[in-house]
């Protein structure tokens, strides 16, 4: 069920949200990288730089200021992700207290500033607080996993995962590493990486139906 408590260092949630009156929050490959690259950055703890350093209208990729630190210690660990054009999934387990709001606020905070500054605009861009699902069984955790990293192709987006670029899919996979993601943590449960793959699209149809995970998602 959705909650709005506080969250439990060690419990693995559903994290997500969508832009206000469900209109885009990404508008070109650099906002999807950007927002990854954020991520990246506010994920590591003790980590002293702002990830809001002005936007450059002629700059061809963004800057991973995080590189600049040492410090390998995180605050949140982040299992499986997927970004959509207009909302986004993580499947995420609490490392410290308010590690996960602490992530979600500066993350979206300095997205939002950037992405401000590209497009001149002003106004909310998301549909309020981030929601969250807390994780309670390993069925539960396969399921959503699968759901998150399935959500390109039931939404139409491509007709095959290994060809989004902004999803944890390719670390599971095996094809790409993310830097972003620790897929370990779910393919534990299975033999070989093939086998997560199996598992995930031997039921496009159960995902496209989402009969049974309806209640752990919001309506996009």
């Amino acid at each position: 069920m959705l909650r709005k408590d506080v969250l439990t260092t060690g419990n693995i949630y559903h994290i997500f949200n969508r832009g206000v009156n469900k209109g885009e929050i990404f508008f070109s490959e650099k906002d999807y990288d950007r927002f990854m690259l954020t991520a990246k950055h506010y994920k590591t703890k003790g980590n002293k730089f702002s990830y809001k350093m002005p936007y450059k209208a002629n700059d061809t990729e963004a800057n991973d200021t995080g590189s600049l630190g040492i410090n390998v210690e995180h605050r949140v660990e982040i299992l499986a992700f997927s970004l959509m054009p207009n909302h986004f999934h993580f499947l995420i387990r609490q490392l410290e207290d308010e590690g996960i709001t602490w992530f979600m606020q500066h993350l979206i905070n300095s997205y939002v500033h950037y992405l401000n500054l590209k497009h001149k605009r002003v106004g909310p861009l998301f549909q309020g607080r981030f929601k969250n699902v807390l994780i309670e069984s390993d069925e539960q955790l396969l399921h959503v996993s699968r759901y998150i990293h399935l959500n390109p192709l039931v939404a139409g987006l491509v007709s095959n995962l290994r060809n989004y670029s902004w999803s944890s899919y390719s670390s599971y996979i095996g094809s790409e590493e993310d830097g972003l993601s620790s897929p370990e943590f779910i393919l534990k449960n299975f033999k070989t990486k093939n086998d997560y793959e199996q598992f995930l699209l031997n039921q496009i149809d159960y995902a496209k139906s989402l009969e049974q995970i309806k209640h752990i998602i919001m309506d996009y």
